[in-house]
C-alpha cells in the first residue's frame, strides 16, 4: 500500500495567468511566493513554527486549464523505492520526475501516475518547506489548503485505487461520491461522478464562522459567483460558502470540518447520506451547479436542489 501523509499542492493551468494570480491575491488572499517563467507560485498553509511552513501549496501556470495535477506528499520517504513497483503492479503508468521536473515542484524527489480515470497525480518524496511564514494578501482568515473535489468517470473503481492501493479511507457518502480521508480530517478527497475528469473545486480551510461570512460579503461586493452557501454541510459539519474563479474552477472557504480521530478508526463505520437538499446544505442554500443540472435533467437532479 501506497501512505500517503496528505495533499501536498495543486498545479493548475491557466488561460490568463496574470488576471488569475491578481484573482488569486486579491481575491482568494493567497500569498504569492515566487514567479518562474509562466509559473506562480502561492502559499496558504499558517503555521505555528516558520520552519514548517509549506515552500507552496499551489501553483498556477499559463497553459491549458484543463491540464491539472494534485501533488500528494508520501507519508515516510523510506518507502519512495517501492512506490514504482506498486504503481506498476496494479496497472499504472509511472514515471519519475527528473532533476528539472523535482525542482519546478520543490521537491527531493517524484513519481507521476494517473488514477484510473486519467486524473494527473504527482506522489512527492521529501518536499521543500521555507523558513517565511505564510502572509496572506488579504485578510480571509485561511489557516491552511485543505482538500479537492475531484471528478471521476467510475467513483466504485476510483475508489478502490484510493482505498486499496492508497492509504485513503471513505469518511461517508453523499449519493454515490465518496468522502476519503487520508489523515484525521473528514476529507482530503471527494469524488464527485462524471463523463469528464479534472478538479471539481478547491477548498482552503477558514479560522471561524465570521471568516466565512466575510469573505460571502468581501466576495458578494467584487461580483463574484457565488456558486453555494453560505450554508452547512451535514456530512462533514463543516460551514461553508463555493465561488467561481479564473476559468471557471470553483473554490470553497470553510471551517469546522469533522475529524475522525486515530481512536476512532477501528470502530468508526463511514454513513450513506442521500442526494437530497437538506444533505447538501442543512440551512437551506442551494448550488447553483445543481439547480443549472437539474434544469437539463430534471427528472435525474430534482431531489438535490
Amino acid at each position: 500500500m501506497i501512505n500517503l501523509r496528505d495533499i501536498r499542492y495543486l498545479r493548475i493551468g491557466t488561460a490568463d495567468l496574470e488576471s488569475s494570480i491578481r484573482y488569486a491575491t486579491d481575491i482568494i488572499g493567497l500569498q504569492l511566493v515566487a514567479r518562474e517563467g509562466k509559473s506562480a507560485y502561492f502559499r496558504s498553509h499558517k503555521t505555528d513554527i516558520r520552519g514548517d511552513t509549506r515552500d507552496h501549496s499551489l501553483v498556477l501556470f499559463e497553459g491549458d486549464p484543463n491540464d491539472q495535477t494534485i501533488g500528494l506528499e508520501l507519508l515516510d520517504p523510506r518507502g519512495f523505492d517501492a512506490v514504482g513497483a506498486q504503481l506498476e503492479n496494479a496497472g499504472r503508468e509511472v514515471h519519475l520526475g527528473t532533476r528539472e521536473e523535482c525542482d519546478s515542484r520543490r521537491t527531493k524527489a517524484l513519481i507521476a501516475t494517473k488514477d484510473p480515470s486519467g486524473n494527473k497525480i504527482e506522489i512527492v518524496c521529501r518536499p521543500y518547506h521555507s523558513g517565511t511564514r505564510y502572509f496572506p494578501s488579504r485578510d480571509a482568515g485561511i489557516t491552511h489548503f485543505s482538500h479537492i473535489g475531484l471528478y471521476t468517470t467510475d467513483a466504485v473503481r476510483d475508489t478502490k485505487f484510493w482505498t486499496e492501493l492508497c492509504n485513503a479511507r471513505v469518511s461517508d457518502w453523499l449519493g454515490d461520491s465518496p468522502f476519503l480521508r487520508i489523515d484525521t480530517t473528514h476529507h482530503s478527497i471527494v469524488l464527485f461522478p462524471s463523463n469528464r475528469i479534472g478538479i471539481h473545486h478547491v477548498n482552503h480551510q477558514v479560522e471561524d464562522l465570521d471568516d466565512v461570512m466575510k469573505s460571502y460579503y468581501f466576495l458578494k461586493e467584487k461580483n463574484v459567483k457565488i456558486v453555494h452557501g453560505p450554508g452547512r454541510h451535514p456530512i462533514s459539519t463543516a460551514i461553508m460558502v463555493y465561488f467561481e474563479g479564473p476559468d471557471k474552477l470553483t473554490y470553497e472557504y470553510s471551517c469546522g470540518v469533522k475529524h475522525v480521530m486515530p481512536e476512532e478508526e477501528a470502530t468508526y463505520r463511514p454513513r450513506q447520506f442521500s442526494l437530497e437538499a437538506y444533505n447538501a446544505c442543512m440551512w437551506g442554500s442551494r448550488s447553483y451547479e445543481l439547480s443549472q443540472a437539474a434544469k437539463a435533467h430534471p427528472n435525474e437532479l430534482r431531489a438535490v436542489v
